[in-house]
């Protein structure tokens, strides 16, 4: 068994995936976690974090082999929280730069939801809703950094480049989040049209936050930077903090996060050019 896992890697990981993407179908589609009062589609994480558990184990690998390493948990976690921070302020700014020009008033509220590509939002208040949102999305981002970056391009790796390894995790990672635009195409919220756009889009916007996370993941050899760039972009950005105006709420949501993580992308993977130019001349050295 041991032996089967640890050889062709791409396959296994297709495989891995599409059971965990069979959950998240069925949670999205079916159970609908995130349409009732908790808000958050949590039960095919919970899934995914027992199954990579499971996996590490079979490997005989440890959740520091992913990134998962202690000593580096708060400066990483630090550094992830100012990149998040620093890009979606930009973000905000230009959100309210444009309400403004198109002459609408806007302010900014606090309160939980969820993320929508509808635009359909319910409000909650109230402290157990605030620790329920930040909860679930530590779940969350530990599933999807620990299998999508951690476990993903460690694994792929062994057999493949670590560019082969970065790319085939954000395709993967793109695909899934498919499963949110298909649920607006079956409930009648999309056209046929309209769901192939945003599909694509999706995928797209999703594959480069996904290779913006695994750089981060390749260059500091932790997960944490990108966890908490994730968790601050899932939970502050989406699900808490909000720009209304007298026409609803969040109608720029798109726009915003667009900015937000191809303004950071284009940043880090600066930052990793330089950093590998770096490398190379100290190594000629």
């Amino acid at each position: 068994m041991n032996r089967r896992i640890e050889n062709n890697t791409i396959r296994n990981s297709i495989i891995i995936f599409l059971l965990c993407l069979a959950v998240h179908t069925f949670e999205v589609l079916v159970i609908r976690t995130d349409e009732t009062f908790i808000a958050e589609c949590f039960i095919n994480k919970v899934f995914g974090i027992i199954l990579l558990y499971v996996i590490l184990k079979i490997l005989k690998w440890h959740w520091r082999d992913i990134g998962f390493i202690k000593q580096k948990l708060l400066p990483n976690v630090l550094k992830g929280f100012v990149l998040c921070f620093v890009f979606y302020l930009i973000a905000f700014v230009i959100e309210f730069v444009i309400l403004a020009i198109q002459g609408t008033p806007a302010h900014m509220e606090f309160f939980v939801t969820g993320f929508s590509l509808t635009g359909n939002v319910v409000k909650q208040t109230g402290f157990g809703f605030v620790l329920m949102c930040i909860g679930f999305n530590i779940i969350n981002v530990w599933m999807e950094e620990g299998l999508f970056r951690g476990f993903y391009i460690t694994y792929i790796a062994k057999e493949h480049s670590k560019k082969t390894a970065l790319y085939v995790a954000a395709f993967l990672f793109g695909l899934w989040h498919l499963v949110t635009p298909f649920r607006s195409l079956i409930d009648g919220e999309m056209s046929i049209g309209v769901f192939a756009i945003m599909s694509i889009g999706y995928v797209i916007l999703s594959g480069i936050m996904g290779i913006k996370w695994g750089l981060l993941y390749q260059l500091s050899g932790t997960i944490w930077i990108g966890l908490a760039d994730h968790f601050f972009n899932n939970c502050i950005v989406t699900n808490l903090l909000h720009v209304v105006t007298d026409n609803g709420v969040d109608e720029l949501q798109i726009v915003r996060v667009l900015i937000g993580e191809l303004t950071s992308f284009i940043a880090v993977i600066i930052y990793f050019k330089i950093k590998m130019r770096m490398i190379s001349e100290r190594n000629k050295e």
